[in-house]
């Protein structure tokens, strides 16, 4: 399948390492100018040294002005993957506020403050467009210890859903991808431990955790015009997990 993203700028969050990362190098190889968003500078000036195409923004997406601040000065912005996430793997009875305020305002409030940004610019140049914001098999299975992060990774299949409402009559699709474990760092947090990896192993029918790579597959084609009449799903990336 033929994917080229000449002409078009793409904003990539969370684009410092893991998944965010090969994501941003892939859609610029594909033709795209990107923008790698993230909070740490270091990370981005790595990933500007691999592929000096790619321009750079390090803001904190927890400063709600900042991150508005920040985008808008990139616009125009035509395709959009909120990938920004961080987890706070802690039991039921021992959540603390700040597990849960700081794992909503990364995971679900910036993704929509980023969205709408980039959203209200293209209805105002009458631009169609396609965000795809990043969730989890963790939206749809309760996962243990896995409280916050799987409350707002249900948020955010909702959030895509809703925005994938009100947006598409402007011609902006909005989906979902929902990975299984991904042992990117944040993957390695959750899963390090042999016997909790070989518990959720038993659970995957393809038997194995998921690679970078079938996650950047899934993005891109939901980026694309090859998936332009798809608006509002949630894609498992899973190998069958939630199927069984």
């Amino acid at each position: 399948m033929n994917i080229s993203f000449e002409g078009k700028r793409i904003l990539v969050t969370g684009a410092g390492q893991g998944i965010g990362k090969e994501l941003a190098l892939r859609l610029s190889n594909y033709g795209g100018q990107v923008v790698a968003l993230s909070k740490t500078k270091r990370n981005l000036e790595e990933l500007h040294a691999v592929d000096p195409r790619i321009q750079i923004v390090c803001v904190d997406l927890n400063d709600w002005d900042a991150t508005r601040n920040a985008v808008e000065s990139v616009l125009p912005i035509d395709l959009l993957v909120n990938n920004a996430a961080v987890a706070r793997l802690n039991s039921f009875l021992d959540i603390t506020e700040q597990d849960f305020d700081v794992t909503f305002a990364v995971n679900v409030k910036s993704m929509l403050n980023v969205s709408q940004v980039v959203a209200r610019s293209l209805i105002e140049r009458k631009a169609g467009g396609s965000i795809v914001n990043l969730s989890s098999q963790a939206s749809q299975a309760a996962l243990m210890d896995h409280t916050v992060y799987c409350a707002s990774k249900g948020a955010v299949d909702m959030l895509s859903k809703t925005m994938a409402l009100e947006l598409g009559p402007h011609n902006i699709r909005v989906n979902a991808v929902n990975p299984t474990v991904i042992m990117t760092e944040m993957g390695k947090i959750g899963w390090s431990d042999p016997n909790k990896a070989r518990t959720m192993l038993s659970k995957i029918p393809l038997g194995r955790f998921g690679e970078v790579s079938e996650v950047v597959d899934a993005v891109v084609y939901l980026l694309s015009d090859r998936s332009s009449m798809i608006n509002g799903i949630t894609l498992p990336v899973d190998g069958g997990f939630l199927a069984m």
